[in-house]
């Protein structure tokens, strides 16, 4: 199953869980991307990506600079 830029929600909600649940409780958090998420690191990819039910991507990504989260691919 993919898990990249296909599949908007699947793709968006590590990041959701790290802005808006550990972030923002105190818990210290990062993010990795394995695979078909990879590319969500391409220019221009994030602004594209809206799930069901969970902030744009791109909201989402400027939240996990704000917070400090760091991510890995």
């Amino acid at each position: 199953m993919p898990v990249g830029a296909a599949d908007a929600t699947r793709a968006s909600i590590p990041f959701h869980l790290a802005v808006n649940g550990a972030a923002k409780n105190g818990i210290d958090v990062s993010v990795g991307l394995m695979a078909d998420a990879s590319e969500l690191l391409k220019p221009g990819v994030a602004g594209g990506i809206r799930g069901v039910g969970v902030p744009p991507l791109q909201q989402l990504w400027d939240g996990c600079g704000q917070a400090g989260i760091r991510c890995f691919v």
